[in-house]
């Protein structure tokens, strides 16, 4: 005998958008704060208290979940996934929110299409290359890439 699924929406829920906010939907964001003159592409989901900068640009098919910060001025590319739950007792959490772990990026960050990035902080003026895997925070400005994510040189912004 056939059952009926339990459906929800995608919708946009409980969000404080600043000014000039474009957002293409569909979209999923519901309890997160979005700075002014910020983009936010189709197919992306953002969860509950997190929070992005102003002037930033959050590209599709990117999950950004709790406890995620971005700050100004960065570039999300496209397919990025943050990831909050490190199955610190060998499986997933299960909702329980005590395990999760936080994630910050400073200012002026470009994170590249298909990243996926573990609870970490990443200072300003970073560029992590495509499908880079950040494992671990990062301290200096420069450009990461490769999985793990490793430095590989200065920016010109850095230098």
């Amino acid at each position: 005998m056939p059952f009926d699924p339990v459906l929800s929406n995608v919708d946009i829920v409980d969000v404080i958008f600043g000014e000039n906010v474009k957002v293409v939907q569909p979209v999923n964001l519901y309890g997160c704060k979005i700075g002014s003159h910020s983009f936010v592409g189709p197919f992306v989901e953002i969860q509950k208290d997190v929070i992005i900068g102003e002037h930033s640009k959050i590209q599709s098919h990117s999950l950004i979940c709790e406890l995620v910060t971005i700050g100004n001025n960065c570039f999300i590319g496209h397919g990025v996934m943050f990831i909050n739950d490190l199955f610190a007792t060998g499986a997933p959490a299960k909702g329980k929110k005590e395990l999760w772990k936080q994630t910050i990026v400073g200012d002026n960050v470009s994170i590249g299409s298909n990243a996926t990035l573990l609870p970490v902080s990443i200072c300003n003026d970073v560029v992590i290359g495509a499908g880079s895997v950040v494992t671990k925070d990062i301290t200096r400005p420069g450009i990461y890439a490769g999985n793990p994510a490793r430095f590989i040189r200065k920016t010109s912004v850095s230098q």
